[in-house]
């Protein structure tokens, strides 16, 4: 590639757009700004502001050096003083920008390899802009995917027309992914960087799981019952309030189904050592926490609806149950219900006076029918 020649670029426009299924505006733009880092490349300075309008039947392109109006000039490539700003549009008023004009054919080597760099890089960008724009609508579902790549910290997933990724923090922790087998993932977003736009995906999130039961229970289609509420720790628990909009419908035996069947295909794809634990939601805070911390015994709730707390007592024998392992329990009912739940152990009533007393009543009557039938069998001897 000696030199750019721009009337070839014009011509070729049409064709880079139906190749690259791309808009032939899209592709102008694109050639536009490639020229425009050719000519700053050639004629001025990196940062320079620089735009090119590309005349597509004449071949040629019209550049536009873009110079601020300053009082002092501290550069010419950025700046411009308001006496010659005048002179080039005599309305020019400081703080205003002026455009000087530049018509070029061709390009040297050198910026002809910019242009061709700009060009490539900008195309597919484009493209996967395209593409991506399929997925728009996708976002917040879940759709099978092939694990094309494995890397320490993200997995690259093939959806078909476009590549996501599912970054570490997205991962169900302790779960294997090799090259090439199917896998479900949850369209999280489209996240646009300096690096153009990428699909985020996810198979961690409390979103992933509500979809899943949602392809598993028809009732949550119709209304009939529906998901209140849901907290995850992706791998090891997740926790479900639930509720019925129909009068007589179990919504905790419509979510695990006959025999299990429904949360147990959930599992299924989400891993076996992923608990589920599903509630019933309840309008009442305190019932609602109750049910929350299942599977431990409460003694009582005690709330602060102005902080959002909750004090929740129980049994000594009870207090590891609601708090679980490394604290996972009390932790997702916090998530679930929306209270901040300390738990602590219940004194223990004291037992009714007459109580203790009880067991010993029986052992005195004994004792003493045993000394009347000592005392009965010496009268009868004597």
């Amino acid at each position: 590639m000696e030199d750019l020649n721009i009337k070839q670029l014009a011509l070729a426009l049409k064709t880079i757009a139906d190749e690259k299924n791309l808009p032939e505006d899209t592709v102008l733009e694109i050639i536009e700004q490639a020229i425009a880092a050719a000519w700053r490349r050639d004629n001025g300075e990196r940062d320079q502001e620089v735009r090119a309008d590309l005349n597509t039947n004449s071949g040629e392109a019209d550049v536009y050096v873009i110079r601020e109006i300053v009082d002092t000039v501290g550069s010419d490539a950025y700046e411009i003083s308001l006496e010659d700003a005048k002179k080039q549009n005599p309305e020019a008023e400081l703080g205003g920008t002026v455009e000087e004009k530049h018509t070029v054919t061709s390009f040297g080597r050198v910026a002809a390899q910019t242009a061709k760099q700009v060009v490539l890089q900008r195309l597919r960008e484009a493209e996967r802009e395209v593409v991506l724009g399929e997925y728009e609508d996708k976002i917040g579902t879940v759709v099978a995917g092939t694990v094309q790549r494995v890397d320490p910290k993200v997995v690259r997933v093939e959806l078909g027309k476009a590549n996501g990724i599912l970054p570490k923090s997205e991962q169900i922790p302790g779960e294997f992914y090799s090259v090439g087998s199917r896998t479900k993932v949850f369209i999280k977003d489209i996240e646009r960087g300096n690096r153009g736009p990428q699909l985020i995906l996810s198979r961690a999130n409390e979103a992933f799981v509500e979809y899943l039961f949602a392809q598993e229970v028809p009732e949550m289609e119709t209304g009939a019952v529906e998901i209140k509420a849901i907290a995850r720790e992706a791998g090891r628990r997740t926790k479900l309030a639930v509720a019925s909009t129909v009068p007589g419908v179990d919504p905790v035996g419509t979510f695990v189904g006959g025999h299990g069947t429904r949360v147990q295909a959930v599992m299924n794809e989400i891993g076996d050592q992923e608990k589920i634990d599903i509630v019933i939601f309840d309008e009442d805070s305190v019932q609602f926490i109750i049910g929350a911390l299942s599977p431990a015994e409460i003694h009582k709730v005690e709330l602060d609806e102005e902080n959002k707390r909750a004090k929740v007592l129980v049994n000594e024998d009870q207090q590891s149950i609601a708090i679980g392992r490394g604290g996972q329990n009390v932790r997702l009912a916090s998530r679930l219900t929306g209270y901040e739940i300390d738990i602590e152990a219940a004194d223990t009533p004291a037992e009714p006076a007459a109580s203790p007393a009880e067991p010993k009543k029986p052992k005195k009557n004994i004792e003493n029918s045993l000394l009347d039938a000592v005392n009965e069998a010496a009268s009868d001897e004597q």
